[in-house]
């Protein structure tokens, strides 16, 4: 069996976006020799500072966003890194495909599904976990620019050091092949000397699946 490329993964639960992307890298990790490693950023400690500057439906939806991302940092520091996939999964699940509203109950129940305990849900109205929160998010905008959001990818690249990117931004998330070839090509681009961005202007929704 090929060895595994590590591919470290920034997100913010509430981000739609970024869970069509984290979907495609858990199909990556089936066509590919890839281990995905879970990290938290957030959209809240990204945009705090320029709200009146944000379109009203974002700036509240920023506001609304610390208290998932804190219940993802704080079973982090308090259950370790190999939480966060699982936590991801049963949150996002409700909160995207399941279109419901981000409340505690539905905290509750992911928190209970990923095998932790309940009372994690009490991070989402503290600022006790914020400077783990920060440095985690710090880790993974530091390897891209603050000019992008969430998710943040990166990769083992040359001389040892790593090739981070945004995105791939994409709806539906790809399947099977189709997943692996999309990540060939993002790491090909990624890998190449002097390449920053491709991008469009999205005309579509996320669609769940």
């Amino acid at each position: 069996m090929p060895e595994k490329t590590p591919a470290d993964f920034w997100f913010d639960p509430a981000c739609p976006w970024a869970w069509m992307t984290s979907r495609w890298m858990l199909e990556v990790e089936r066509v590919r020799p890839v281990e995905v490693r879970w990290h938290v950023m957030s959209l809240s400690v990204l945009n705090e500072n320029k709200l009146d500057q944000l379109p009203e439906w974002y700036a509240g939806f920023n506001k609304r966003a610390w208290g998932p991302v804190r219940v993802c940092i704080a079973a982090e520091q308090k259950h370790g890194n190999e939480v966060l996939g699982p936590l991801y999964t049963a949150l996002g699940t409700r909160a995207h495909p399941g279109g419901r509203e981000w409340s505690r109950e539905l905290i509750v129940e992911a928190l209970q599904e990923a095998g932790l305990p309940a009372s994690l849900a009490d991070a989402a109205d503290t600022e006790e976990y914020d400077k783990a929160l920060r440095a985690s998010h710090g880790e993974g905008i530091g390897l891209v620019g603050e000019e992008v959001g969430t998710p943040v990818i990166a990769v083992p690249g040359s001389e040892g050091r790593r090739i981070a990117f945004f995105g791939p931004v994409v709806t539906p998330a790809p399947k099977g092949e189709a997943a692996g070839g999309l990540w060939d090509g993002t790491l090909l681009v990624a890998s190449t000397p002097g390449f920053f961005e491709i991008k469009r202007t999205r005309d579509v929704e996320p669609i769940f699946d």
